[in-house]
């Protein structure tokens, strides 16, 4: 049986008939891809610039961790309520008061000079940016014709893979000639711009929205925040830390009061049933194992491509740039497989891929970045295939009504996935760096104050290479010991870390394999055009409505 859900859509200012004409709706996949490549660049820009900061204004390594995690955490634990008000108020109003904050937060933090003061100031941009991702992809769904959503979907999540690569391009570029400050001012102005352009495009919004969930909208961010901080501290304190135990069991005891909740609410924050639909739950496993993959293997790679192989920040930016290639490329194409031939083939082959060439990363010895490149390009190429076709199950199987609540999922899918790839790569590397240093160490012992170049040479390679540029003019063999043993230990426990992590993607396209259907829509028949939608009615009040059939 179907039944048709109506959402109103108010219309941008300029010429329409029925759908928008292509040209009205270029405009708007450009607007809101921009503001979601802002989003997701903004997450990875500061990485590079970290020993900048800490040189100019003096922070501790905790504080410079949470300099970058504050605004995962931020964007993580409000994405749900704030796709829910987006739903309510109007995704394109909710959009514009994010990119505006986000222009204040960045332009701000350029003067401030104190650690905490720029934390709080990354954590103001982290909750606009859970603003404006839900309605990103929402507005996309609600203006977008039926014939053409899968191809705008597969250029948003092309986007969105890319993006954080190009956040690293963008940071090596301008520290090779400014300081870090420009990375905040490019960064706010570009949200002040996107700010303007983005009230030339029309929004949409439910026109019966039911009661506020007020209950969700505070356990989704609690839970969501506490289990996330658990992840990104667990590298520091270790798995087995009270601190990381508690905050990760604290996270799914909320989650779990959440889902309870959820269930007899009758106008819950984000509808549980949705998971019944196995397409939307193949597509939110897929986007997380998906950014589990991305997020831990660049999280590795990038410091290897500078550390152990020698490049400079801007230089292993830049060669991140072939695996952006493919992954533009490659989005539409596996979009138009899914929605045309088949949803599970592709789902599975894109996470195979992906397992496959970070376990060659594990398992090949390779100390040069040609001899890495042809393995990255394997991963590339499963991403590739697996970061559209996901996104578009989930929003095909999501109430028009709820667009931006799929949205946040989808975003939150990604989120947590990221948040654990780079737990569980950081957590892999720093112990096995710990273990395979064990000989260099003993050797330590037995050099007169070697206890005292043993601690900062035992926590990262970064500063192993510190210590041995500091002691080589006075000891030679050591320092190139030094250099040789914590670079080998490095590259090995980077190789553990790939291995683990596609080992687990691998396992992951074995349960999609299992529970993915071979349609978007979620049955098992091969998937037919989707009819056009009905034409829009105009409403009394001059807004449109968009009718929107939903299959049940």
């Amino acid at each position: 049986m179907t039944s048709v859900t109506t959402s109103v859509v108010k219309k941008a200012p300029f010429p329409e008939v029925g759908w928008a004409p292509r040209a009205s709706a270029t405009w708007l996949v450009i607007v809101v891809c921009s503001a979601l490549g802002l989003v997701m660049a903004a997450m990875t820009a500061l990485n590079l610039a970290l020993p900048y900061i800490a040189a100019d204004i003096q922070t501790t390594s905790s504080q410079l961790t949470w300099l970058v995690d504050a605004y995962t955490v931020a964007l993580a634990a409000l994405l749900l309520p704030a796709g829910a008000i987006g739903d309510r108020r109007g995704r394109r109003g909710v959009m514009i008061v994010g990119l505006a904050l986000f222009a204040v937060g960045s332009l701000v933090a350029v003067v401030l000079d104190g650690p905490w003061e720029l934390i709080a100031s990354r954590a103001l941009c982290g909750v606009a940016a859970a603003l404006i991702m839900p309605a990103t992809l929402s507005l996309l769904t609600s203006h977008i014709p039926a014939d053409r959503r899968h191809m705008a979907v597969a250029i948003w999540a092309a986007v969105a893979g890319a993006s954080g690569l190009a956040g690293f391009f963008l940071s090596g570029l301008l520290l090779e000639f400014f300081d870090w400050q420009s990375i905040l001012l490019v960064l706010g102005g570009f949200a002040a711009l996107l700010t303007f352009l983005a009230m030339t495009i029309g929004t949409s919004r439910d026109e019966h929205p039911g009661r506020f969930d007020v209950v969700g909208s505070l356990l989704a961010p609690a839970g969501v925040a506490l289990f996330v901080v658990g992840l990104l501290e667990a590298p520091g304190h270790g798995w087995d830390s009270v601190l990381v135990i508690g905050c990760l069991v604290g996270g799914v005891l909320l989650g779990v009061v959440f889902v309870i909740a959820e269930l007899r609410s009758s106008n819950p924050l984000l509808d549980m049933r949705l998971f019944v639909n196995r397409a939307f739950s193949a597509g939110f496993l897929c986007v997380v194992l998906q950014f589990f993959a991305s997020l831990g293997i660049f999280f590795v790679l990038l410091q290897q491509l500078q550390l152990s192989i020698g490049m400079s920040a801007l230089m292993a930016a830049t060669a991140m740039l072939p695996i952006v290639a493919v992954l533009m490329v490659m989005s539409p194409v596996s979009a138009w497989l899914a929605v045309r031939v088949n949803l599970r083939y592709v789902l599975v082959l894109g996470n195979a891929l992906t397992g496959l060439g970070m376990v060659l990363m594990g398992v090949i010895d390779y100390s040069t970045y040609l001899g890495v490149l042809p393995m990255t390009m394997v991963v590339a190429f499963g991403q590739g295939f697996a970061t559209a076709p996901p996104t578009t199950a989930i929003m095909s199987n999501t109430p028009a009504e709820s667009q931006g609540v799929g949205s946040a999922v989808n975003d939150t899918g990604r989120e947590l996935g990221a948040a654990i790839g780079i737990a569980v790569a950081g957590s892999v590397v720093a112990s096995g760096y710990a273990h395979h240093l064990a000989p260099l160490l003993d050797q330590l012992a037995s050099v007169p104050g070697g206890d005292d170049i043993a601690a900062p040479v035992s926590r990262t390679l970064a500063e192993a290479l510190v210590v041995a540029d500091k002691i080589g003019p006075m000891n030679p063999v050591l320092a190139e010991s030094i250099r040789v043993q914590a670079t080998a230990a490095f590259d090995s426990a980077v190789a553990s870390a790939c291995l683990v992590m596609g080992i687990v993607v691998l396992v992951g396209a074995v349960v999609l394999a299992i529970v993915s259907p071979r349609r978007i829509g979620g049955s098992s028949d091969p998937i037919e055009p989707e009819p056009d939608s009905e034409p829009d009615v105009a409403s009394s009040d001059g807004e449109t409505a968009d009718l929107i059939p939903r299959g049940r």
